[in-house]
């Protein structure tokens, strides 16, 4: 692949990153800022917001795309919920981004832990939203109420590619799956948001990136999230290509028309980039 194009650099704020880096470390909490190694890690650490790993560093699926560890499970946490909690308060959050490695060793696929933190935050400082980012745990209907009936501001489900490249990409899930814990979570809670995200230069095409808008929009979703692949390491499959500025515009425009609440889509967008700006634009916080 030829060398990253000039609108993909950043610049990295090591004193932020220290700073953050330490009250986790503290905590004894992740980010997926860290696990996943996000670009964004030093402009967000800087404005004092990450998202939130809960339920352990090492996850039980081996997606090709994730530079999270894959392997045995850490047993949960029972402070994690609580410190969480804390950290969110001292970092003065008002948006609040929980996700988790995937966990299907638990009889709930975590559902319980998640409930747990959001009750935890919202103890803690009821002003702040509180936004989540569940795996998929098995399409199991109950364990999605659990996490449901806690009440969370939006609950987002990522896609991540299009249906032609699941097998490639995701092989250890399922795109109807995921489409119907969408689904699922929408008729569940229809006053609450729901939210996924994709990434692209994977070998997609513009049609198949419009067929997945519709199809995520016939579930009910609200707000999608569009940003470029980056390849972690040579073992991750492989990045196609470089998507423009240009192109990412295209997308926030068709995917506008097409009927979403709100697109973000460029290159450094990721599912939980900058997400309290899409959950207070166009006041979609009055909703709730």
């Amino acid at each position: 692949m030829d060398k990253k194009p000039a609108w993909l650099k950043v610049n990295f704020n090591q004193e932020a990153v220290n700073e953050v880096s330490g009250l986790m470390a503290k905590l004894k909490l992740n980010t997926v800022c860290k696990e996943a190694n996000c670009p964004n890690l030093g402009e967000c650490y800087k404005k004092h917001t990450a998202t939130f790993m809960i339920l352990g560093r090492q996850c039980t699926r081996n997606c090709r795309f994730c530079n999270v560890v894959h392997g045995k499970p850490e047993p949960v946490d029972p402070l994690e919920p609580e410190n969480l909690a804390e950290a969110a308060v001292k970092l003065g959050l008002k948006h609040v981004v929980i996700t988790s490695v995937t966990r299907d060793d638990l009889p709930d696929g975590g559902a319980g832990h998640f409930a747990a933190c959001i009750r935890a935050v919202r103890e803690a400082n009821p002003n702040i939203s509180v936004e989540v980012l569940v795996p998929d745990m098995k399409g199991d209907t109950d364990s999605l109420d659990i996490v449901i009936a806690a009440k969370p501001d939006v609950f987002n489900h990522n896609v991540e590619t299009v249906k032609a490249l699941y097998d490639k990409v995701r092989p250890e899930a399922d795109y109807a799956r995921s489409l119907e814990v969408l689904r699922y979570a929408k008729a569940a809670a229809p006053d609450m948001y729901t939210k996924t995200g994709i990434m692209i230069g994977l070998g997609e095409t513009e049609q198949q990136v419009c067929e997945l808008m519709d199809d995520v929009l016939a579930v009910g979703c609200d707000i999608l999230t569009i940003g470029q692949y980056l390849r972690p390491s040579p073992a991750h499959v492989e990045m196609k290509e470089y998507i423009t500025p240009e192109m990412f515009a295209r997308y926030k425009e068709i995917g506008e028309k097409k009927g979403f609440s709100y697109v973000a889509s460029s290159p450094l967008v990721r599912s939980s980039y900058r997400a309290e700006e899409a959950f207070r634009a166009r006041g979609m916080e009055k909703r709730v």
